[in-house]
């Protein structure tokens, strides 16, 4: 049977995405709930974006994949998955005569502030720039804000490392490779932008190797201040599929100190909470015994 491995993320950070704005305004992407509140979130696009960016950066993927042969931006015809891990990864669409595509096998969700928004502005100007010609500065608002956000990213790791319309199937050494490498990313994400340089590391992750492919955790991810509920993540791990609960296959990764109610959950998760190292380190050795290979570790 395959597995797919889901994952739900809570990360700290200032605001992660911008849209247009209005005049000398920059507004954050924010969506709004019947609560009545308005939350900030960064699109799943952005997400991928920097995940890709990392990997290009940290493993060498391949990013000379696209051209505009077909009056619009998409991957080249002559490239496949075994070129680009991206592609593997996250799916392609190519278009003409015949149009081929491919499903994305590690797929996101928005990350989605867990705190709303309350009106912050921060003040920009360039004065610094402006006196060195003695020039009058420009003036900008930016809407600021500090937030837990939450994603969560599900991979299907039966399709990893396959694609039926080349007939292309990677060995099982590169799949458990492309794994631990996106793996990799998600532990140490980090966002660039407008001069600031995002942690995305988690501070809470939950999830596991499954046998059916949902993102069990999503939407059942909340706070209350500086406290997680638990009481939504509990239900979540009683559900069953195939007469074996959901909570059987999860674990957390939890890096101390960030929540008050941190006590709690390691007492109402016993056995199950591990430092966010520890998560990774055991999820890659599952991921290794399910594709059969070697895991290396530095750490046992």
């Amino acid at each position: 049977m395959g597995k797919t491995i889901s994952l739900s993320v809570v990360v700290e950070a200032s605001p992660l995405n911008y849209g247009e704005g209005f005049g000398n305004v920059s507004e954050m992407k924010k969506i709004s709930r019947g609560d009545g509140n308005t939350y900030p979130f960064a699109s799943r696009q952005s997400i991928r974006y920097d995940i890709v960016r990392l990997g290009n950066e940290w493993f060498g993927w391949n990013l000379d994949t696209v051209s505009k042969t077909k009056k619009t931006v998409q991957f080249k015809d002559d490239v496949t998955i075994a070129d680009s891990v991206e592609m593997d990864l996250f799916g392609y669409l190519k278009t003409g005569e015949k149009s081929l595509k491919r499903a994305a096998v590690a797929r996101l969700s928005h990350a989605i502030a867990l705190e709303p928004y309350t009106g912050e502005f921060e003040f920009l100007t360039n004065m610094g720039l402006a006196e060195r010609i003695d020039d009058t500065a420009n003036l900008a608002n930016i809407e600021n804000h500090l937030s837990y956000y939450t994603y969560t990213i599900t991979i299907d790791l039966s399709h990893i490392g396959m694609d039926q319309n080349d007939s292309l199937e990677l060995s099982n050494d590169e799949k458990y490779e492309r794994v631990a490498q996106l793996l990799d990313i998600i532990k140490l994400l980090s966002r660039n932008i407008r001069g600031r340089q995002e942690n995305l590391t988690p501070k809470f992750i939950i999830g596991g190797l499954y046998p059916v492919a949902n993102p069990f955790f999503l939407g059942n991810i909340k706070m209350n201040v500086k406290a997680l509920d638990l009481a939504p993540l509990k239900d979540t791990m009683a559900l069953t599929f195939a007469g074996q609960s959901i909570g059987e296959c999860t674990q957390i990764g939890l890096t101390q100190g960030t929540f008050s109610n941190e006590a709690d959950v390691v007492e109402q998760f016993a056995g199950q909470v591990h430092t966010v190292e520890q998560f990774f380190q055991q999820l890659s050795k599952e991921v290794a015994h399910y594709y059969g290979v070697a895991h290396a570790t530095t750490q046992d």
